[in-house]
């Protein structure tokens, strides 16, 4: 893939286009206000996991999650109630809702990509590529015009493999692009370490994706065709998960949730009592609270800030 390096200033004219140049004041603005609801802080809603992750949110505000170990995806909804969606999962690890209601999932049992329909259907998408066992597939992403799937594909050893090793078939671990309708995926980006969180804005212009071992979160430019251009450093930091918020701010997870605006800038960190947090998704009748996942626990945060999805 050619990498591309443009000037500051191009970079934030097109970040004003995709998000409104009120936005962009206050990305580069060091002033602006808390995106917290008041002094809030993480609050527990259940600590019965092995270990949470990949949460989506459904058009009502429901919040769906895996506890992959468990095989399991739950349901928090809007009034606060937790139950099991699926009760075999597929070992699924990153999920998100489509267009049409149906929750898309990173199903690595058998390393494959699912659609979940709301009565717990399940539809394989993809199960190889060119005849060969995917790394797991980790997280993804549909673009809200055209349909098609983003996705990464690290290797990560499960207990509930009998490989121990990617297929070095693959050449790699990378970052993919399933078009809508189609049997087999192309490779959108073959120059990652170990790609893992990935998030687009609501425009479906801009993609995020974090590069987990090496640390960094790229910014990309989605072509009408789907194809990335002009990958840029977003930040020098990797990330697990990955939501974004109505003022283009990016989430990344780990230690905690660190949070940067459109420009790259650090405006807060959130402190989560667990040892690792994997995913977010903001949820909720108004999408004004941030649930995350982390370790055996999920936890929910109101924030003056709403999410996108």
């Amino acid at each position: 893939m050619t990498h591309l390096k443009f000037s500051l200033s191009y970079s934030l004219l097109f970040l004003a286009c995709s998000f409104g140049t009120a936005d962009l004041v206050r990305a580069q603005s060091t002033a602006s206000s808390s995106i917290l609801a008041g002094s809030a802080t993480p609050q527990l809603v259940a600590r019965q996991f092995k270990f949470t992750e990949g949460p989506a949110v459904d058009k009502a505000g429901n919040i769906y999650f895996t506890d992959q170990p468990n095989d399991k995806i739950w349901k928090y909804d809007t009034s606060g109630k937790l139950s099991v969606f699926l009760e075999k999962s597929g070992r699924s690890n990153g999920l998100y809702f489509d267009k049409q209601g149906n929750l898309l999932a990173c199903a690595d049992e058998q390393n494959q990509l699912w659609s979940v329909a709301p009565n717990g259907k399940v539809t394989v998408l993809l199960d190889n590529v060119q005849g060969h066992r995917l790394n797991g597939p980790n997280d993804l992403w549909p673009h809200p015009r055209n349909g098609g799937i983003y996705f990464t594909d690290p290797y990560y050893q499960r207990p509930y493999w009998t490989r121990t090793e990617p297929d070095p078939n693959l050449g790699g671990q990378k970052l993919y692009f399933l078009p809508k309708g189609q049997a087999q995926p192309t490779v959108a980006d073959d120059q990652l370490q170990q790609p893992n969180g990935i998030i687009g804005t609501p425009d479906g212009r801009l993609l995020y994706v974090a590069d987990i071992k090496a640390d960094k979160t790229y910014r990309y430019e989605i072509s009408a065709d789907g194809k990335l251009t002009n990958r840029q450093l977003f930040v020098a930091q990797g990330s697990d998960g990955m939501t974004i918020d109505n003022e283009g701010n990016v989430y990344l997870t780990g230690k905690g949730v660190t949070v940067y605006n459109l420009a790259g800038q650090k405006i807060q960190h959130i402190d989560v009592p667990a040892d690792w947090t994997a995913n977010l998704c903001f949820g909720g009748k108004d999408r004004k609270t941030l649930f995350i996942t982390a370790s055996e626990s999920v936890f929910i945060l109101p924030m003056r800030v709403k999410g996108v999805q």
